[in-house]
């Protein structure tokens, strides 16, 4: 039994009300344990920035409390800020055999493979970090080797249960372990945290097999080349790929760097059975005819850099799509994509190509990977959790997880739904949710972790939208008379030479504004600077309705 003094923690550090970079956090007294290290894909509101990891201020305030980093499986969404965030915080990570030879890619790329511990872990792995032990289950998912996590504290069990759905008649027969999910129930679980990215579907999720009979028939009736596009880590949906390819004597080339690495790392861990001689080089495809060709592609979100954005606009400069040629779009665009994915079929209709695109359920070319109402309602009967969290999903899909868990006889008064940053502490097994912890999105540009913050983003807003307006002055050390300038650059505002005259106003006001400031004995920069900002921005604004970024650059000789 617990003593009072002890207490049990649950922290989101990401992954609620929003899809992406989940984090989660179990803390048992002086013992911290992470569960998964996402990212997320920026907006367009987030101007250049790489990718979003999530704020780790709380773990590196108690970084000698960090007993490791258990992963359920390895997407993006899950394994992608493991490298920024190892950075800045080493700790031991455990994940199953695909799921690590994923992670590995990402930490040689950053140089960290040889100083960051990797331990492998399956369904009947058990570990104790710290003074928790941590025991797993096996669930389906779209991609292999996905696990729920228990944790079994004095306080009680909490079980986490990755990314899930209960299919039956698995590409890859890794069978859901629905019976070792009932005997954990059995025994009593305090906290149950479970992902809600489908609560608001109703009924089950299809099996992954229901897809590969499509494309099957897809392949038998294709005459020309055929470009399949989906989730590069989406390993089962490869697998029935390569099935249909075999049975339709086709070869199979890859375009996009991510679909090369998936495809390398899970043939040469035997995770994709693919047969001796089927895999070709992109730059080999024009050696055979069209009717021998599959090339699975990246870019089924309309990701405009990705190969079939490339492919539709006939810049891709190793394949190129032809007319009778087959395009299968094997994904549903995660909401707020759907006008790319639009461009990218509109430019392939206008190629003479068909398409195969739209709901998956439609044309039959994709299902979710995650679990639908009937199975999150399954996952609450087998477990029979005291108190429930749902995770993973916007706020809407949290709502409806907690309508699923009161359905199924959870007590509405023991279900939070909590926002990242938000704690719930259990003490003598009884839950409270009073604290926050530090917490918010940390930006990745390039190489820079964190170092772009709001200031920086609002000046991309700026000079985005109304450009810049650079005044170079060079003033005299001795009296501080203009020597020459101001000299005006325009980028992104106007076009100098069919604006004469609003450039000859901008520097008569500008000579004003310094003489100004000269005949008052004025020798200080920043007011020079400030002044010419004011008298500038006010006028220009006056004439075009625009706010330019002005940038004064003052020189003394």
């Amino acid at each position: 039994m617990s003593s009072n003094q002890d207490k049990l923690s649950i922290i989101a550090l990401g992954g609620v009300n929003e899809i992406g970079k989940n984090m989660y956090v179990i803390q048992y007294n002086g013992d911290i344990v992470i569960i998964d290290c996402g990212s997320k894909f920026p907006d367009e509101s987030l101007l250049g920035i790489d990718l979003i990891i999530p704020d780790i201020s709380y773990l590196l305030e108690n970084r000698d409390k960090v007993r490791g980093l258990v992963i359920t499986h390895g997407h993006e969404d899950h394994i992608g800020g493991i490298p920024y965030i190892i950075k800045q915080l080493n700790m031991p990570i455990y994940a199953t055999r695909l799921t690590l030879g994923l992670i590995k890619g990402k930490l040689k790329e950053h140089g960290l493979l040889n100083t960051t511990t990797l331990n492998e872990i399956d369904a009947n792995s058990s570990l104790i970090l710290g003074a928790i032990p941590v025991s797993f289950f096996r669930t389906n998912h779209s991609i292999p080797d996905c696990l729920g996590i228990v944790f079994d504290t004095p306080q009680g069990t909490v079980v986490h249960t990755g990314d899930f759905k209960f299919d039956l008649t698995p590409v890859n027969e890794q069978y859901a372990d629905i019976h070792k999910m009932a005997a954990i129930g059995q025994n009593g679980v305090l906290a149950l945290l479970s992902e809600s990215t489908n609560a608001e579907r109703p009924g089950f999720t299809p099996s992954e097999r229901f897809v590969g009979d499509h494309i099957e028939e897809a392949f038998a009736k294709a005459t020309g080349k055929i470009f399949l596009s989906t989730f590069a880590s989406n390993v089962n949906r490869l697998q029935q790929v390569i099935v249909a390819a075999e049975k339709t004597n086709r070869k199979i080339a890859l375009l996009g760097r991510s679909m090369v690495n998936v495809v390398d790392i899970a043939v040469s861990l035997g995770y994709l059975r693919m047969p001796p001689d089927m895999l070709i080089e992109a730059q080999d495809v024009n050696r055979y005819s069209s009717d021998e060709l599959v090339i699975l592609c990246t870019g089924s979100q309309g990701e405009p850099m990705a190969a079939l954005a490339r492919l539709a606009s006939g810049t891709h400069r190793q394949v190129e799509v032809s007319p009778g040629d087959t395009v299968i779009l094997a994904a549903t665009p995660i909401p707020g994509n759907e006008r790319n994915v639009a461009r990218i079929v509109d430019n392939l209709f206008a190629r003479g190509v068909k398409v195969i695109y739209g709901s998956g359920s439609v044309t039959g070319m994709h299902v979710s990977g995650h679990a639908s109402q009937e199975e999150l309602k399954l996952m609450l009967t087998l477990m029979k959790p005291k108190y429930f969290i749902p995770i993973h999903g916007e706020y809407r899909m949290l709502h409806q997880h907690r309508l699923l868990a009161e359905a199924v006889g959870v007590d509405s008064d023991n279900i939070y739904i909590i926002n990242n940053g938000e704690v719930v502490d259990f003490i003598s097994s009884k839950a409270r949710k009073e604290r926050h912890v530090p917490n918010g999105n940390t930006l990745v540009d390039g190489l820079g972790i964190g170092d772009v913050g709001h200031i920086v983003l609002r000046d991309r807003k700026v000079l985005s939208e109304d450009g810049i307006l650079i005044f170079v002055l060079t003033l005299s050390k001795s009296d501080g008379t203009i020597v020459s300038g101001p000299d005006i650059i325009s980028r992104g505002f106007v076009y100098v030479k069919e604006s004469e005259g609003l450039m000859e106003d901008v520097h008569r006001i500008a000579l004003t504004t310094i003489t100004q400031l000269q005949d008052a004995k004025t020798n200080q920069w920043g007011l020079y600077k400030q002044a010419l900002k004011e008298a500038i921005g006010k006028y220009l604004y006056t004439q075009t309705k625009r706010r330019p970024m002005i940038l004064p650059i003052i020189i003394q000789v």
